[in-house]
């Protein structure tokens, strides 16, 4: 994790959390992070069984060209990872452990920029996690940014964050060049793995 954004949100995350293994949304204040609201989206399981945005802050949707209020979140992925990404926002809240992305993001006329994205899980009063509080950050300014939106955003690598962020399981890379061409990456497979290696880590 290198960039403010991803850094602070963490660390408020893990603030209120607790000893628990996350927070309960009710527990989240935007006034506690006023700077990074416009970084900041909230996701939720709806009744079709899918992840969309609950909420999601202005600088995110400018990235988009659009409001992302209710849309699905995989639908911001490359072909060939919709279902994958879905599947590992899922596994965040079905382990209640956070994740990290390093992704690109390709607008619609070819630019390229990088992003990190965080996913985070709260907790409903009944205990079960249903929604995710996360943020998009680009890496490097660009003044593209502004003007032309992202078609779509490409895996690069990914890692859970079992604790504190300096303790992050090793990053899995994803090769650029299989994401654009579309080809799957199985996520659920990679979060499984990743969580039984933390366990088995743990244990010793």
């Amino acid at each position: 994790m290198r960039l403010q954004t991803t850094i602070e949100i963490f660390d408020y995350w893990n603030r209120i959390r607790g000893a628990a293994d996350a927070p309960l949304k009710s527990q989240v204040e935007p006034s506690a992070v006023p700077h990074l609201l416009q970084s900041l989206f909230i996701l939720e399981t709806r009744k079709g069984g899918d992840i969309g945005f609950r909420l999601a802050g202005t600088r995110i949707c400018d990235l988009f060209g659009r409001d992302l209020r209710g849309e699905r979140f995989s639908s911001l992925w490359a072909n060939g990872q919709l279902a994958d990404i879905e599947r590992t926002a899922m596994g965040v809240m079905d382990h209640a452990m956070p994740a990290l992305f390093n992704a690109t993001g390709y607008s619609t006329v070819g630019h390229q920029a990088s992003f990190e994205i965080i996913m985070m899980p709260l907790r409903s009063p009944d205990g079960a996690c249903d929604r995710l509080l996360g943020a998009i950050a680009p890496a490097a300014a660009a003044s593209w940014l502004e003007i032309v939106p992202l078609e779509f955003l490409a895996l690069d690598r990914s890692r859970l964050l079992p604790g504190k962020f300096d303790k992050a399981a090793p990053a899995e890379p994803r090769p650029i060049n299989r994401i654009v061409a579309g080809k799957s990456i199985h996520f659920g497979q990679v979060m499984r793995r990743m969580v039984s290696q933390l366990l088995s880590a743990e244990a010793r």
